[in-house]
């Protein structure tokens, strides 16, 4: 098999690239937000708080778990979402470095 873009790339890279995509929308923020507010596993509140349809909520939810963003936990026949911290504690160092190298640098 060929060689794709993304092998190119370190994981790290690779990793903040595919988290950075999966927030790249403004419902992806609005659910990331509203999980932050509530503070606990939520279930079936999401569709309720956002102006969209049952099915495109699940498909952004898809997205942000599928970059880590999000945990999911099947609860009877509902799944409960909620953050994932390890993925936020992966940002935090990720920017703290830019913002210490640009705070740092004296050009432009």
């Amino acid at each position: 098999m060929g060689v794709t873009k993304t092998d190119h790339f370190t994981d790290e890279q690779n990793k903040i690239a595919v988290i950075a995509k999966a927030l790249g929308h403004p419902a992806r923020i609005a659910i990331i937000e509203y999980l932050l507010k509530v503070d606990t596993c939520i279930c079936g509140d999401i569709v309720n708080k956002l102006p969209l349809a049952q099915a495109t909520v699940s498909q952004h939810l898809k997205e942000l778990k599928n970059a880590g963003l999000i945990k999911g936990n099947i609860e009877g026949t509902a799944i409960c979402y909620c953050i994932d911290e390890n993925t936020f504690a992966i940002l935090k160092d990720y920017f703290s470095k830019i913002i210490v190298t640009v705070s740092n640098q004296k050009c432009c």
